[in-house]
């Protein structure tokens, strides 16, 4: 009798399963007052977090299970896919508005996010740009079109608006031409110009410069602009080495605004303190660790950018969720990925790492040969030839 044998890197799904469970745990804790007030039901935002957790699994075991090369070749439609959800958000009566802003599709008996979802449309997109052909990020002609499809996802977001998710996926686009080989002068080229818009996007908009102020100086609107993050900062003191306990938190008592889903970071640190701080980060940083050790072992230029792409941009989000809610950076609405309460968040990113997890499977076969048996067809008139490589 054949022995049953796992292959690829089991730990990535394991991990993804783990967090997003704490998350659930998580996700309870900080809301259970407000959703008993609100909704009568104290575990409304857990039951909402436990059914995204639940199709999120199922995507990802079907993603897991499809070997991801037969992707390859469908860059640009997904690409396209993202940006009509994206154009979606501005349409009457299909478009959801919360607190001014446009960010949710209402498709009946749910809502989704589509920035959530065009960012990883983007990633697939890059990656079979380049695989097509490694040569083009040698160029500057060559990283005009990822730079411009890029640009365009990056506008779309910062006009619902999401300040937040528009640097993600502008740090996204930045990151994937550094790993594509984009020449370091090429590079600079761009960052430069990046850097210096940020001022511009926050002078442009009057509560981006209320939040600056409140981040440089929270103690001057304590009641105001500075109240929240002056909240998160008595959480996470609170918490101490050890924290008050699970389910003892008492910022969450209406006391830091989104304390389920942007700020949950705060009430973890408060409730489990540095140490269950540490070990939540270390998961993290364990998983950021397989993707990149997925992409380090790939045989070709498509799962390797695919493979970081879909680290990075998990990467990113931890990294600036964190910088917000510890006062580093001004601060801005980003949920910390498959822990903060979100439907549509927590289904992508473990449908994007049940690719991951495809990757680490399929690494020790080439995704395309000098003369295959069935050539692909021709796609569209971006991709002119395709790259075979052994």
């Amino acid at each position: 009798m054949k022995k049953f044998k796992l292959s690829g890197d089991i730990f990535i799904p394991i991990t993804v399963v783990g967090l997003a469970i704490f998350g659930i745990v998580a996700v309870y804790s900080a809301s259970n007052y407000v959703a008993e007030i609100d909704y009568n039901n104290k575990f409304y935002y857990a039951i909402k977090q436990s059914m995204g957790l639940f199709v999120g699994l199922a995507i990802m075991l079907f993603t897991a299970n499809i070997d991801y090369r037969k992707f390859f070749g469908k860059g640009i439609y997904l690409y396209f896919g993202g940006i009509i959800l994206l154009i979606l958000c501005f349409i009457p009566f299909i478009s959801v508005e919360v607190y001014g802003a446009k960010r949710w599709i209402n498709l009946g008996f749910f809502t989704i996010q589509p920035s959530e979802i065009a960012k990883f449309c983007y990633i697939f997109f890059v990656a079979e740009y380049f695989a097509t052909d490694p040569s083009r990020a040698r160029s500057f002609k060559g990283v005009i079109i990822p730079i411009l499809t890029g640009v365009l996802v990056c506008l779309l977001i910062v006009t619902e608006p999401n300040m937040s998710i528009t640097v993600c996926v502008g740090l996204l686009m930045l990151s994937m031409l550094f790993l594509a080989g984009m020449r370091v002068k090429h590079f600079l080229m761009i960052l430069l110009p990046a850097i210096a818009l940020i001022p511009v996007l926050i002078v442009i908009e009057p509560y981006r410069l209320k939040r600056l102020s409140a981040f440089l100086n929270p103690w001057e609107n304590p009641k105001g602009e500075g109240y929240q993050l002056l909240q998160s900062l008595y959480g996470l003191g609170s918490g101490g080495l050890f924290g008050v306990g699970l389910f003892n938190s008492r910022q969450k008592y209406r006391f830091l605004p989104f304390s389920e889903s942007d700020f949950i970071l705060s009430v973890i640190g408060e409730e489990t303190g540095f140490f269950g701080t540490l070990l939540l980060f270390l998961a993290m940083g364990f998983l950021i660790y397989r993707g990149i050790r997925t992409a380090k072992g790939c045989d070709n230029f498509y799962g390797y950018l695919l493979s970081m792409g879909i680290t990075t941009i998990y990467a990113i989000q931890v990294l600036i969720n964190a910088l917000v809610v510890t006062g580093s950076i001004p601060p801005t609405g980003l949920p910390l990925p498959l822990i903060s309460a979100g439907n549509t968040s927590i289904m992508v990113f473990m449908g994007a790492f049940g690719t991951l997890y495809n990757i680490s499977k399929n690494q020790e076969e080439p995704i395309l040969h000098n003369k295959p048996k069935n050539k692909p067809k021709k796609i569209n008139k971006i991709f002119k030839k395709f790259a075979y490589n052994n």
